[in-house]
């Protein structure tokens, strides 16, 4: 039977509607481009799959950034906040972090009717298939159904979905998380062609009934006082504030874990895929870390509606009797419901070198990939590239110039660098040690930094941009010392951010002339065809490396691992050549 072609035609066709999707599509619907958004699942668009968490170390910093440049999850993150912390208190305002936790069904439908109400945005419930290509050309995407979508472009934010695989203990079925289907024909396509997959894993901890839980033996925590807004755009947070909790392992707990060890799809090979050193099961912290007499776990409210507790910190893939067992051995979970087993879950990735500093793949041109397919980890990271994404496959479609963030403006310049010229060998979390000039790329000032950029892309509407041009003014001593026209909390953010930069400026200064030297180097781009091969006074590691990441400027070619001093040097006389 003939595959019948879907009556409408797309300028950006998003496959996916997680993090990643979610942005990517209202970016490009935002720059006025005809946008599908194609999921699975429409109930289930923006889910908080795992944490109920928005933010954090790095990526705090990450969540404004995109709000600057026009995204929606810090709005969605506001909307949603039950519990704000600003993390690292105690040290600088270069590392300090924004976090909230949020209500997951309030954030899901936040972000689900941002997508209905988006002008140019189809949602479309369907399953992509497979990359429809036809010669050398992408055409757009055909689904399970045989259905044909035709789009100039193609965003895959396939997150943990590509031939998901569930573990508890030693039982595995398919799935792309808990109770979902997972993707399983994009996978064949992508290899077809020519894209290196791989495998990662990722995991979530048990769930627990609150009702079952005996809170006065545990330790209460609350979030701060005032609730900071992540959005520019949102003065305060009045939302109705909830507490977490806080236990502790011991030594009946690990001695659980020890015992089931061989029973865990970790330890007994059943598991392929690498996980996330940053964030491990709670097997890997008692096996790595056994002078350590416990470990502290945070119980987590789920939201304002529901008695579901998320137990952070306590990832874990082992049986379901031992979950039971372990969850029992925490003084105040005696008695406590396991409403949801803990579970690791395996899936495809691709090897994000393999992509342009645009998101674009090297070999398809006007396929982007975003998000966990390219071996991340966590909803900000999605979000980021997800953003990007959208951009240029917006500017793509109309065949504009590039959208590109430099390492020195934004962490989600960094991370854009370091995924598409150092690639993962395991999921790729931000933290702000990954950052050169993070005492510039503050989560205090990511909308002086971004805003505007975000307006030239017209992701910021026009009377968005005033109010902001006026609260720019004020922090740079061009306007009058009060305005009418901004609240009392817009001007003690002004005051603020004053004093911050008053205190930073020596410092940012002395940062900024080593930015500028390095600056240089990303100036200078290698010719797109340099035949690294020919050039003998390379270094065989250096030829292989640059043969097959295609750096697009000496900044990148010198970040490549492997590739020495001397090498740079060689490939600006040719880059000079050229």
């Amino acid at each position: 039977m003939a595959e019948a072609i879907f009556p409408r035609r797309y300028d950006v066709i998003v496959v996916g509607g997680g993090h990643a999707g979610v942005e990517a599509a209202l970016s490009a619907a935002r720059m006025g481009r005809k946008t599908l958004l194609l999921t699975q699942n429409l109930d289930t668009i923006a889910a908080m799959s795992c944490n109920p968490s928005i933010g954090g170390v790095g990526k705090g910093q990450m969540v404004r950034e995109l709000d600057a440049l026009g995204g929606e999850m810090a709005k969605a993150a506001d909307r949603s906040s039950f519990f704000s912390q600003t993390l690292n208190l105690s040290k600088g305002q270069a590392v300090r972090s924004p976090r909230a936790q949020c209500d997951k069904a309030a954030y899901r439908s936040g972000q689900k009717a941002a997508v209905e109400s988006c002008a140019n945005l189809d949602p479309v419930q369907d399953e992509a298939w497979e990359l429809w290509v036809e010669g050398s050309r992408l055409r757009g995407v055909t689904s399970r159904r045989g259905t044909r979508y035709e789009g100039k472009t193609v965003v895959l934010t396939t997150g943990t979905f590509l031939n998901g695989l569930a573990h508890v203990g030693l039982k595995t079925h398919a799935a792309g998380r808990g109770g979902e289907a997972p993707s399983l024909g994009i996978s064949s396509s992508l290899i077809a062609l020519g894209f290196e997959v791989g495998r990662l894993k990722t995991g979530t901890p048990p769930r627990l009934h609150a009702r079952t839980v005996d809170f006065s033996k545990l330790e209460r925590q609350d979030g701060d006082p005032v609730p900071k807004a992540f959005s520019h755009f949102n003065l305060h947070i009045a939302n109705p504030q909830l507490p977490s909790w806080v236990a502790y392992t011991n030594a009946a707990t690990h001695r659980v874990i020890r015992d089931n060890l061989e029973r865990s799809p970790l330890y007994s090979g059943k598991i392929e895929g690498v996980g996330p050193r940053y964030c491990p099961s709670i097997e890997d912290k008692v096996v790595k870390f056994p002078q350590k007499q416990r470990h502290q776990l945070f119980l987590e409210p789920e939201g304002w509606s529901t008695n579901e507790l998320y137990l952070n910190g306590m990832s874990t893939s082992l049986p379901e009797d031992a979950q039971r067992a372990l969850v029992a051995s925490i003084p105040g979970l005696e008695n406590a419901l396991l409403t949801r087993c803990g579970y690791a879950i395996e899936y495809d990735f691709c090897q994000p070198t393999q992509l342009t500093d645009t998101l674009e793949s090297r070999g398809v041109p006007g396929l982007f990939l975003a998000g966990q397919i390219n071996g991340t980890t966590g909803y900000e990271e999605a979000a980021g590239q997800g953003l990007l994404a959208g951009v240029n496959a917006a500017l793509s479609a109309r065949g504009e110039a590039p959208f590109r963030l430099g390492r020195d403006e934004a962490y989600l310049g960094v991370m854009i660098d370091d995924l598409v010229v150092r690639g993962v060998d395991e999921p790729y979390r931000m933290f702000t040690a990954r950052a050169e000039n993070r005492l510039s790329l503050r989560a205090d000032d990511a909308d002086m930094r971004l805003m505007e950029k975000g307006s030239a892309l017209g992701l910021i509407a026009p009377e968005a941009r005033e109010r902001f041009l006026r609260y720019r003014d004020l922090v740079l001593g061009a306007g009058e010392s009060s305005d009418a026209e901004l609240s009392p909390w817009s001007m003690a953010k002004v005051r603020e951010q004053r004093e911050i930069r008053a205190s930073y400026e020596p410092y940012i200064s002395r940062e900024r002339g080593s930015a500028e030297r390095l600056k240089a180097a990303e100036l200078v781009e290698i010719p797109a065809g340099l035949d690294y091969a020919a050039i003998g006074a390379l270094t065989n590691e250096s030829r292989q490396k640059l043969s097959r990441l295609r750096p697009r400027t000496l900044g990148q070619a010198g970040r490549v691992p492997g590739v020495t001093p001397s090498d740079l040097q060689i490939l600006w006389v040719h880059a000079r050549a050229k």
